[in-house]
């Protein structure tokens, strides 16, 4: 079968993440009113600031903000993981970075799968933060081989979903028919389910020992936890939150409000106390309730180097171990005092993160430059170049996730907004077998899209010579 006749990948995904926003939106009333919000927020931020509204326009990104999500998953075992990627792979979305949240008290590690190339991203950015549940960390070892066994016995794959994987994977894609029936199988995985596949008792014994861990393993999947909608201004999301009667966490996690944004800042609600029926034991009770599910909002900007990232994570340790948020939260000002104020080591303008080579740009050539290659004897440095305005330099978005931010979120929805740190336990090379597959490196990826720009540029001014 040739491969026109196979859905593209990036539309897989598009379907996939319709469907995966219509089935939250029922599931999650609170989501509806939240992306009601963040459209409200996002129109008014455009129809206020029409540079930002042109910029967009003009890098193609506009259409992809109503489009984009990311959601969040939490996996029990290796080999769930090994077919999620599997999974996501018949969309087109592949793992990127490699994330150990036990920096905050969280029992695993995780990476995101997500489109990697510019134009599937923008097609449908779509991304879900994908961690697997570290077991070793469990220090009762009673406890951890319980919750082992529990695991062992649950398949979160439906057969046809299994089968149609394979089906793409040894034809190189899915028909228009197969493709609708993957994704209405795939979603499958992903539904919440209101009973539990233990009793009360071993619920609770699992909850007291990490209330993450009675998420990941009491259940007969790995329900999505939440979808987040993309805003232009977190700020006004999280002042506006409280007015539609949600109650926002006590601070937003990531870097401080900026003239440029830089990485990546979150926000979310509080997640939802569910009722849940139990299986049955000698207790008689089967009633109760868990938290897992909530809504979140994130605002994306710049994707920084090396030396930017160091300089990030070196300003947010410091304000982080300055000011430890209390577990109500009742000092968020007090950090977001200290955060505005140490971050102001950190250049807010475009011009001096690209020349100190701190973030990533996409290089395109303007009207100008053409005219002036034209006649020839351009300059082969790239600052001449955009001093001369022959070069535009724009900022590459941050496409992936900071663990000390997910984290946060996570212990905001698992019931504390109280600051922790710990030390790490990362494993990549554990996490990769389980996987199946080496992550992608995210800041070379950057690196590749600012290099190609470049050298597109180069091409087309018609200069042979690149010095960076």
């Amino acid at each position: 079968m040739s491969a026109d006749a196979f859905v593209h990948p990036d539309e897989i995904r598009s379907m996939f993440s319709g469907a995966m926003s219509e089935m939250y939106r029922a599931e999650v009333p609170q989501y509806g009113t939240l992306m009601e919000l963040v459209s409200e927020v996002n129109q008014h931020k455009l129809t206020a600031d029409s540079a930002l509204a042109e910029s967009l326009a003009d890098r193609g990104e506009m259409e992809r903000i109503d489009l984009e999500r990311h959601g969040a998953i939490r996996l029990g075992k290796p080999e769930e993981l090994f077919n999620i990627r599997r999974l996501f792979a018949v969309m087109g979305m592949h793992p990127v970075g490699y994330y150990d949240l036990s920096v905050a008290g969280v029992p695993v590690h995780s990476t995101a799968f997500r489109p990697i190339d510019d134009a599937a991203l923008k097609r449908n950015p779509f991304r879900v933060f994908t961690s697997l549940l570290r077991l070793e960390l469990i220090e009762d070892k009673e406890l951890r081989d319980q919750a082992e066994q529990i695991l062992a016995q649950r398949e979160i794959f439906t057969a046809n979903a299994i089968k149609l994987i394979s089906v793409a994977e040894d034809n190189g894609g899915l028909t228009r028919d197969q493709a609708a029936q993957f994704v209405a199988e795939a979603l499958e995985t992903f539904r919440w389910h209101s009973s539990a596949t233990v009793s009360l008792e071993t619920y609770n014994k699992l909850h007291d020992a990490h209330r993450l861990i009675a998420d990941v393993v009491c259940f007969k999947g790995p329900h999505i936890n939440h979808l987040t909608p993309r805003t232009l201004d977190i700020d006004a999301v999280q002042r506006e939150m409280p007015k539609r009667g949600i109650s926002p966490k006590a601070v937003v996690e990531g870097p401080p409000t900026r003239n440029c944004p830089i990485l990546l800042r979150q926000t979310s609600f509080k997640a939802l106390e569910e009722r849940v029926e139990f299986a049955g034991d000698h207790s008689g009770e089967t009633v109760g309730t868990h938290t897992a599910r909530f809504g979140e909002i994130e605002q994306r900007g710049i994707a920084l180097t090396s030396e930017g990232r160091k300089l990030y994570d070196t300003l947010l340790s410091s304000v982080r171990h300055a000011v430890q948020i209390n577990a109500d939260g009742s000092n968020a000002c007090d950090y977001d005092t200290e955060l505005t104020e140490r971050f102001k080591a950190f250049p807010d303008d475009y011009e001096t993160l690209r020349v100190e080579k701190l973030a990533f740009f996409r290089y395109r050539v303007t009207d100008a430059g053409l005219a002036a290659a034209q006649k020839g004897g351009l300059s082969t440095s790239v600052d001449e170049l955009v001093d001369q305005g022959y070069l535009r330099a724009e900022p590459i978005i941050y496409e992936d996730f900071l663990p000390v931010s997910a984290a946060g979120i996570f212990q905001s929805n698992l019931g504390s907004d109280g600051q922790k740190n710990y030390s790490e336990h990362a494993n990549q090379d554990v996490f990769e077998k389980c996987l199946g597959a080496k992550v992608a490196n995210e800041l070379s990826l950057y690196a590749e899209l600012e290099a190609a720009s470049l050298e597109a540029s180069y091409q087309a001014l018609g200069i042979r010579k690149q010095v960076a």
